[in-house]
């Protein structure tokens, strides 16, 4: 008890403290930017962070109710105020309280994400707003009954920040419920926990002893159809299926001395495989005798030559 009414008393002299700083004019305010830039001036870097560190205070004292202890937001604007004096132009002719608005609202904005739950909340920049304005848009048209948004409110809530329903249902849910541990009974006296109620979604023993064996069967079947092969399509199947990256029909045609034609041929024949992409690379013509010499996927291949297709 002793402690806390220290930290208190602390807390109250610091924040005192800040509001006593004498407030800076604009030329002056500029002129210890520059000096903290160019020369790493020290002191000039002092005096001012002392003199905002009013609107720190004041920033951190908007995220009160979110159950974060008010001297942590205050540290965590700090760091903000940090990095804007770190990246502040005054070349730009802004004041320094409107850059630093930014990064002090950031900074106490991140803190509360991490800290505010276990579960990581506020990953993409929809729940982010959705977080820190659903509880006001709710209260602006009197939708703070259930956890769920009627069907108005959500698509009003949606419009105004810009993001899907889906996300709002989402998020509203999330807020309306505290953590909790899976290994909490489900009733006072019970011997359930709630971590008994969550689905196993791994494989049953009889459908895994299944898909082993159905992947033996084909992986034999593949081994079977290779050894039928030549040398050569073992060739091709090799450098187009069975590497991280297949070589092209150009670089593999160039390789085995095929011509387009007796490519089409083996196309035609199904000894050679080639990707709806690289047709589409092809000239009109090649194009149209590959996509005809597929479809008829059981043409003879002599069967070209004769037509005096070499």
């Amino acid at each position: 008890m002793a402690t806390t009414d220290t930290s208190q008393g602390a807390d109250r002299k610091f924040v005192k403290t800040a509001m006593l700083a004498p407030l800076l004019d604009r030329d002056h305010e500029l002129d210890l930017a520059r000096r903290w830039r160019d020369n790493n001036d020290q002191r000039a870097l002092h005096e001012l962070a002392t003199a905002y560190m009013r609107l720190v205070i004041s920033m951190a004292a908007r995220f009160r109710n979110y159950g974060l202890p008010m001297s942590d937001l205050v540290q965590e604007g700090n760091v903000g105020l940090m990095q804007a004096a770190a990246r502040f132009e005054p070349e730009r002719d802004v004041r320094f309280s409107t850059y630093a608005s930014w990064w002090i609202r950031s900074c106490i904005q991140d803190y509360i994400l991490r800290n505010w739950s276990i579960v990581r909340t506020g990953t993409t920049a929809a729940q982010k707003s959705l977080f820190f304005n659903l509880r006001r848009l709710r209260a602006r048209i009197q939708d703070m009954g259930e956890a769920h948004l009627t069907p108005e409110g959500r698509t009003f809530v949606a419009t105004q920040l810009r993001v899907d329903e889906i996300e709002v249902d989402r998020m509203a849910s999330r807020l309306s419920a505290a953590d909790r541990s899976l290994n909490t009974p489900i009733a006072d006296g019970a011997d359930a926990e709630w971590q008994d109620l969550l689905p196993d979604e791994s494989l049953q023993p009889e459908e895994g002893t299944m898909l082993h064996r159905d992947r033996a069967t084909r992986d034999g079947w593949l081994r079977q159809a290779l050894d039928d092969l030549s040398e050569r399509e073992l060739t091709i199947i090799r450098e187009r299926r069975l590497v991280e990256e297949g070589v092209t029909l150009e670089t593999l045609g160039r390789r085995l001395g095929d011509t387009l034609y007796a490519m089409i041929s083996r196309i035609a024949s199904g000894s050679l495989i080639i990707t709806k992409s690289e047709r589409l690379a092809l000239d009109r013509t090649s194009r149209r005798a590959i996509g005809c010499l597929t479809y008829l996927g059981n043409l003879d291949p002599a069967f070209i030559s004769r037509s005096g297709a070499h």
